[in-house]
């Protein structure tokens, strides 16, 4: 942080010094010395010698990198179809992959239209997403100002992280959930207190008041709906609609049905936003749960940050956009600290032109939510899988009757379906499947089907 000047009146080296005064060069010329030629040989390669010796025995490359990166785990990301074709012995059009909450419809046709015009792709991006930050401003509602861009959501994560945590400060982490906000903060020095998911995945609110209380975590992340459950909390909404007196008889049916878990409710949001902590919350699925954005609100809350992407809704997961509403009092930093050309020429096009046919977007939508539904009864057929009921474009399944969930993903990689498996022990025994086309469906209801 700062530079650092070097200069020579305490010692005998002038560094970057363009007028050096009459006692720097007094000085210089008091230290040198004279050898004959050969001496002067035989010294140096001495000297250049035992540097090396010294070298070879205690200078590595890693000795450079920050201690704490040292023990970093590398973050485990879902293979791209290049990779999977080699590994699978695979076309590509052949593989039929549910592992990574991508959209398999794809993005609207305005946006192949705008690559394939693109004009200026040899010149910087604007760093400031103007024209993007405009047409977000219009699709959400909430002004310009209030908005961020990025290369992803992920960008975001860790530029929130770089700008609020002094390493060795505390995150507070809901899992199972994004694995992200671990990595991200361990790459950033900051430790992790976890507060787990109860049974139905919903928010321990009373735990985190008290780890708040006692831990002082500077942030908290969460996301609503929660991947990887993406479960909903239903029978609040339920009870206040209907009403307690005809719920009350059918509460078995409903509570068997419906899950109570992970789309945070205003109640306990609330609460939490009432601790002494930044809340960021990640909205990454929120079109395919029916619940309104909570974007406007950070116009309310000056602890309240609010991520979205383009990976999901608008089918961009490969060009890599994401944005966030964030508090005027925190985004004036953020601005200073990003990358200036973090979002491409090429995304920042493509991300505007899909907003312009929202009737796309919206289509896409509805057809992945009744294939969820559908894809949902298919998988509660399957003996030895638990569906979890979704409100996101994933359903996550419970492997049961002593099946291996692993196993599963392994067996099923070899008939070319690819599903999620977590190496994390909240979530050993349980797949993530994403939500496809009906005929991704079908290719995944065949080859479960060969297993039993």
């Amino acid at each position: 942080m700062g530079v650092i000047d070097l200069f020579c009146n305490s010692s005998s080296l002038c560094i970057d010094r363009p007028k050096p005064s009459s006692n720097c060069n007094s000085l210089r010329r008091s230290r040198i010395t004279f050898m004959p030629p050969l001496a002067a040989s035989s010294a140096a390669m001495s000297i250049e010698e035992e540097s090396q010796q010294e070298s070879s025995s205690s200078l590595t490359g890693d000795s450079f990198i920050r201690p704490h990166l040292r023990k970093l785990s590398a973050y485990q990301p879902i293979l791209p179809f290049e990779v999977l074709s080699t590994r699978l012995g695979r076309k590509p059009e052949d593989i039929v992959k549910l592992d990574a909450n991508e959209n398999p419809y794809g993005p609207p046709p305005e946006v192949f239209e705008a690559l394939g015009s693109m004009r200026f792709p040899y010149i910087y991006p604007d760093p400031e997403s103007r024209r993007l930050r405009a047409a977000l401003a219009k699709d959400s509602g909430i002004e310009a100002e209030y908005i961020l861009a990025a290369c992803g959501a992920d960008e975001l994560i860790d530029l929130i992280m770089r700008c609020v945590l002094e390493p060795g400060e505390k995150i507070l982490d809901c899992p199972p959930t994004f694995t992200m906000y671990e990595f991200d903060a361990a790459v950033n020095g900051a430790l992790v207190v976890k507060v787990p998911r109860k049974a139905d995945f919903s928010l321990d609110v009373e735990q985190i008041s008290d780890v708040v209380e006692r831990e002082k975590p500077k942030c908290i992340f969460l996301t609503s709906p929660n991947n990887p459950d993406g479960s909903m909390y239903i029978l609040l909404y339920l009870f206040c609609c209907i009403g307690l007196h005809i719920l009350s008889f059918h509460i078995s049916y409903l509570t068997s049905f419906f899950l109570l878990g992970s789309i945070i409710d205003d109640k306990d949001l609330l609460k939490i936003l009432n601790l002494p902590i930044l809340v960021v919350l990640d909205e990454a699925y929120i079109e395919f749960s029916g619940i309104e954005s909570k974007m406007s609100w950070v116009k309310k809350f000056e602890n309240l940050i609010v991520l979205r992407t383009f990976s999901k809704r608008a089918a961009l997961a490969g060009l890599r956009v994401g944005y966030g509403a964030f508090p005027l009092s925190i985004i004036e930093y953020l601005w200073r600290a990003k990358q200036p050309y973090n979002v491409s020429v090429a995304a920042e096009l493509a991300a505007c032109a899909a907003l312009e046919n929202p009737v796309y977007l919206e289509n896409v939508k509805v057809a992945l939510v009744q294939e969820r539904e559908r894809l949902f009864k298919l998988l509660k057929e399957v003996p030895f899988l638990n569906p979890y009921p979704s409100y996101s474009n994933f359903i996550l399944c419970e492997v049961t009757s002593g099946r291996d969930a692993k196993k599963l993903k392994e067996d099923l990689a070899k008939t070319g379906v690819m599903i999620r498996h977590y190496s994390n022990k909240e979530l050993a025994g349980y797949v993530r499947v994403s939500v496809g086309k009906p005929e991704h469906t079908d290719s995944l209801m065949k080859s479960l089907k060969s297993l039993y």
